[in-house]
């Protein structure tokens, strides 16, 4: 994995421009634009791996810093730069120095616990037990209920493997950093956003091992510029593996609140998310039954598809608030798609309706905690 440090200027498309006869360090980095990043739609200068460049009459010597542990990547990115260099008009020699360093080892969780994020009020973990429930619906829909009742909110996409973010505010943007290394966030429908989705292509996977992973998670937890914020939502992958342990560990919540469809099958799940926090004291919010109903356009008739009253039972086993009954509808799943959610695209739907309703629950609760 590279570090995120981003140059502040990108440059797409190059022009052979020259100066006193001599190539100019814009026209170099330009090209070096076009050489993009293994498995990454992010190029190796808006990366911030050219180190220098050196010009002597028509001969280029540039050097490339890359933290990795695969020996291909340097292979791979230098042919590719010395190719692009090579097609510039009137270049000369050219040489690409490649100086690979390890990435830093990982360290055991510090001994102090979970710590607050620098500016955030309050951290609620969006979580679900198994996959498929709407999370990821449930996490952007409500984060834009919140922000309509005037809260400054945020959400990081924990979801490396799997995330949606990107996709369902539909911004292809690519995040950019500060001098000081701290990446700046996606900012969309008037919220702050960052995502795996943001830095790859949309057919690229994240091949990543666990370490990888939780280093990923923690520097979109740390190493973002959040700024001031009345709330971060936290869109956690489903299960209880290292990504859910790595937030719990590291960053202290108001609390959980647990997405789930009104079937048995998805309850079982739920069951286990709620036990995990159980464990590592992070209080439950509250229960959000997605897909609870269905009502028909035509004669506004409800219909269970997937039962019904399997979260308002869970939620009464915990001891918690149901804080939502969100039904199914065609234009939720259409706003998504179009990469605007339907609290965005349509206020006065029963599906928006239901979100805002939540969202007040959801903020009563949370002053009680």
């Amino acid at each position: 994995m590279v570090s995120f440090r981003v140059a502040l200027t990108l440059f797409s498309g190059y022009t052979a421009v020259f100066m006193m006869a001599a190539l100019q360090e814009d026209l170099i980095r330009s090209a070096l634009s076009q050489v993009r990043y293994p498995g990454f739609s992010r190029d190796i200068v808006s990366f911030g791996l050219v180190k220098s460049i050196q010009i002597q009459s028509a001969d280029v010597t540039v050097v490339l810093q890359i933290t990795t542990a695969d020996s291909a990547i340097p292979q791979a990115i230098q042919a590719e730069s010395e190719k692009v260099l090579r097609a510039l008009p009137g270049v000369g020699k050219v040489t690409v120095q490649v100086e690979t360093r390890a990435p830093a080892a990982q360290t055991a969780p510090t001994p102090q616990g979970p710590t607050h994020i620098a500016g955030v009020k309050q951290v609620i973990a969006v979580a679900s037990g198994k996959g498929g429930v709407g999370k990821s619906t449930v996490s952007a829909n409500l984060a834009l209920a919140l922000a309509k009742t005037g809260a400054s909110v945020g959400i990081c996409d924990c979801d490396i493997y799997g995330p949606s973010i990107a996709l369902m505010f539909g911004s292809r943007e690519r995040p950019m950093a500060t001098e000081d290394d701290q990446i700046l966030p996606i900012e969309t429908a008037g919220l702050k956003l960052m995502s795996m989705g943001f830095l790859l292509d949309d057919t690229s996977p994240a091949v990543l091992r666990g370490p990888m992973v939780t280093r990923t998670t923690q520097q979109f937890l740390r190493q973002v510029e959040w700024g001031n914020l009345d709330y971060l939502i936290l869109d956690l992958p489903p299960g209880t593996g290292d990504i859910q342990l790595t937030v719990v560990q590291g960053v202290t919540l108001a609390g959980a609140i647990l997405v789930t469809t009104p079937q048995e099958v998805a309850l079982i799940d739920v069951r286990k998310a709620a036990s995990m926090f159980g464990k590592v004291n992070v209080p439950i919010l509250g229960v959000i039954e997605n897909m609870s109903y269905f009502l028909c356009p035509s004669d506004g008739k409800r219909y269970d598809i997937f039962g019904s009253g399997g979260g308002a039972r869970e939620a009464q086993r915990l001891g918690v608030p149901l804080l939502g009954e969100i039904p199914i509808d065609i234009a939720t799943r259409e706003a998504g798609d179009r990469g605007v959610p339907i609290v965005a695209a349509d206020l006065e739907s029963p599906v928006s309706r239901a979100f805002m309703a939540t969202a007040a629950l959801v903020r009563t609760t949370l002053s009680s905690v």
